[in-house]
């Protein structure tokens, strides 16, 4: 009999020529042939009341104490007790007995009934909930998620308890099947926005998706912009968070953070912890980090300006002291700048790439030794340093750390502008980054809310963050047309 079967994989299996009793037992066989050269995968003959069954698993993602309780033992004793709880799949399924193996399900094939049944005995280790590394907090929730999906979901419904809090599992990929899940309040979501954010999902066919900031890079408005157009968080409070304001999340498994959908630009620079703090206290740290990204783009552009092209806006003192400064330098500020600024990138980069202690040594020690001795040599100026440095940690200020890798970005944009056209380029790099900012879409909302469109009730938990008891109605980016 000859059979031509297409596997998961999406790549047509070559031709096999052979005879079998059943369509069944043909399937077993194709099993066989799939798993060659997996030596994870077990298939094991078991005699039984029932006639012989073929138990299928794979080793590496079960437990075999798992199995033993799951499988061998309702085998040997309580055939009944398996058909409750196993499900049926039918034979000409290949692709779903195959994903099934690699989920961790075991797969008993029974010889004289032809019937497959899949139990799950999945017992991978998983990572034990701890506190996160990438978005510390003094105040509030300490816990943050796993590269675990379901032990995901329950940190966020352990918090909203509500039969509201929907959770919709989907299978995307085309070589490999990545499982999402999204999840959204039913009474409060913009089905508007979820039936479109569900539309770009199955559009997507990658190959390989590690990660879901890979995932979010396919789902957004604009992939070529530098801004990141939807929020992505570790912590279980900040998601919640969103959720509760008609947010829709999205979860991967094998992935730590999740993804908010839709975003405002706004929202880039606000943490779940401005709420437990004071309201003044808050509005201090929102206004440091909003306005400090703007000045982390400026401040050595503005260097470049003023001693290139107009050293008459600098009072006569200051100007002394950085023609002083400059006076050993044999380069133009704009090369000078440059020269920093790469060198900053590449201290960053090492100390990121390294391990822990190493890296943080070499970040101290790399940045003290070598700007000092390019003071000395009459590289760089010393005032300069001081310029690079306070912009450097300015870009740290946002708890994303996408937003901080655009505001590294962009300030190379505003220093050649600065070196080519003086304060007349600057302000053309600003132009163009507002135009940019208020021509960005989050899952087709305005990126720029409230300012465009304006809402005036939004305004109140923007930049400025007023008492909560103000607080009370849901954001608009995000606001069904009923609600």
């Amino acid at each position: 009999m000859k059979k031509t079967i297409r596997t998961s994989s999406g790549k047509w299996h070559k031709k096999i020529n052979m005879k079998y009793s059943s369509s069944a037992q043909y399937t077993l066989q194709l099993l066989h042939l799939l798993s060659d050269n997996s030596d994870d995968i077990v298939f094991q003959k078991k005699l039984t009341s029932e006639g012989i069954v073929t138990i299928i698993y794979s080793k590496t993602l079960i437990d075999i104490m798992t199995l033993q309780a799951i499988a061998l033992v309702p085998l040997a004793h309580s055939l009944h007790q398996i058909q409750q709880t196993a499900v049926q799949i039918e034979y000409n399924q290949i692709t779903e007995l195959e994903n099934k193996i690699n989920a961790g399900y075991t797969i008993l094939y029974f010889h004289e009934t032809g019937q497959y049944l899949a139990l799950d005995t999945y017992s991978a280790p998983d990572r034990a909930v701890s506190e996160t590394e990438i978005e510390s907090t003094v105040v509030g929730p300490q816990d943050s998620f796993t590269e675990s999906l379901k032990t995901n979901i329950s940190l966020i419904r352990r918090r909203i308890q509500e039969h509201s809090l929907k959770n919709e599992n989907i299978c995307i990929g085309t070589e490999n099947q990545y499982e999402i899940s999204i999840m959204y309040m039913d009474n409060i979501v913009n089905k508007r926005l979820l039936k479109k954010l569900k539309k770009r999902l199955q559009h997507i066919e990658s190959p390989k998706l590690l990660d879901i900031a890979m995932l979010k890079q396919f789902i957004e408005d604009n992939p070529l912009s530098p801004f990141p157009q939807y929020y992505m968080s570790a912590r279980p409070d900040t998601i919640t968070h969103y959720l509760l304001d008609g947010r829709i999340a999205l979860l991967m498994d094998n992935s730590q953070t999740a993804i908010i959908c839709p975003t405002s630009f706004f929202e880039m620079f606000t943490t779940t912890e401005d709420y437990y703090n004071r309201w003044t206290t808050a509005t201090l740290l929102r206004s440091l980090r909003f306005f400090g990204f703007f000045l982390t783009i400026m401040i050595t552009p503005m260097y470049i300006s003023t001693l290139t092209f107009h050293p008459e806006l600098l009072p006569y003192e200051l100007l002394l002291n950085l023609q002083e400064s400059r006076s050993r330098v044999p380069f133009p500020p704009l090369f000078e700048v440059l020269f920093i600024e790469l060198i900053i990138e590449i201290l960053r980069e090492a100390g990121s790439r390294m391990p822990a202690k190493v890296g943080q040594t070499i970040g101290i020690v790399g940045g003290i030794v070598i700007g000092t001795a390019a003071v000395e040599a009459g590289l760089i100026s010393n005032i300069l340093i001081v310029l690079v440095a306070t912009s450097a940690l300015l870009s740290f200020l946002p708890p994303f750390f996408l937003m901080s890798n655009t505001s590294r970005l962009i300030r190379y944009f505003f220093i050649i502008a600065a070196g080519m056209f003086g304060l007349f380029g600057q302000m053309l790099a600003f132009a163009w980054l507002i135009i940019h900012l208020l021509s960005l879409r989050s899952l087709d909302e305005p990126y720029m809310a409230p300012i465009l469109p304006r809402k005036w009730t939004d305004l109140l938990n923007s930049v400025i963050r007023f008492p909560l008891a103000f607080l009370k109605e849901r954001m608009g980016i995000s606001k069904s047309p009923k609600g």
